[in-house]
């Protein structure tokens, strides 16, 4: 009964507030000017509010929700992974005029050689309902006199341990582009003092690329492998927007040779 009278009571208040705005917007163009400063300070206070509920309610109930982790992942898979900027809110949403080797989160370092740069990045929530991240990463990138602008992901010490020839690294990316653009993967992978790389071109024209690093033939001293980062490699950025829905990383063994 108490809930009942609350939601009553609840909706009540709701088609009073309603009427009184609604009769105070069509006085507007008559009301005493005092009157009119009075009406116009109430409503502003309460769009206050109005407006933290709605960026609270859009952010909870928008789709997919913060911190899933949840991914399509191949048969098999021993290690997987999404990096923090696609699952949840950085302290620090954007960054611009991006001087090379600056950090975006915890996991992500620009690189380029630009005299002047014309680069921002920012994160923004996905909205999408084919997105399963919750945030993306976009790039936008105006002049450019560089040679070279890269992305490298930092992966975590749990990807290497236990890596060995027979796995194959499958890198899955959600990338939207203003216009037509090359993209390369590059998986970087420490051993010692040797570093062993692998260089994949993203096909954008699936809506979803997707690359495998196969391990086989490498020289990798499996004793010995410390880390990985990727590299995402952008040829002829200038004059472009880059959105990267979802980043993800799977780690599975490949069929016997």
């Amino acid at each position: 009964m108490k809930a009942e009278r609350i939601g009553l009571n609840g909706k009540l208040l709701q088609r009073l507030m309603l009427s009184r705005f609604a009769a105070w917007a069509k006085q507007a163009d008559t009301a005493e000017l005092s009157e009119l400063r009075r009406m116009r300070n109430l409503a502003r206070q309460v769009r206050i509010q109005i407006d933290r509920l709605l960026a609270t309610a859009d952010n909870r109930l928008a789709l997919p929700r913060i911190g899933t982790a949840t991914f399509p992942k191949p048969s098999g898979t021993d290690w997987a992974w999404r990096p923090d900027l696609w699952n949840r809110p950085l302290p620090v949403s954007g960054i611009a005029a991006i001087e090379t080797k600056a950090k975006f989160g915890d996991e992500i370092t620009i690189f380029h050689d630009c005299r002047e740069s014309e680069l921002t990045l920012r994160q923004i929530r996905n909205q999408r309902e084919s997105d399963l991240a919750p945030y993306g990463l976009r790039m936008d990138v105006f002049g450019f006199d560089g040679s070279f602008l890269s992305l490298a992901v930092e992966l975590p010490t749990s990807g290497a341990q236990g890596l060995h020839k027979q796995h194959l690294l499958r890198v899955e990316a959600r990338i939207e582009c203003e216009r037509p653009l090359e993209i390369f993967a590059r998986l970087n992978v420490r051993h010692g003092p040797n570093t062993e790389q692998f260089v994949r071109e993203l096909d954008l024209g699936t809506g979803e690329p997707m690359v495998e690093f196969d391990l086989a033939f490498s020289k990798l001293n499996e004793k010995r492998v410390e880390g990985m980062w990727l590299d995402l490699i952008f040829d002829n950025p200038e004059m472009s927007q880059v959105t990267i829905h979802d980043l993800t990383f799977c780690r599975h063994p490949r069929a016997g040779l």
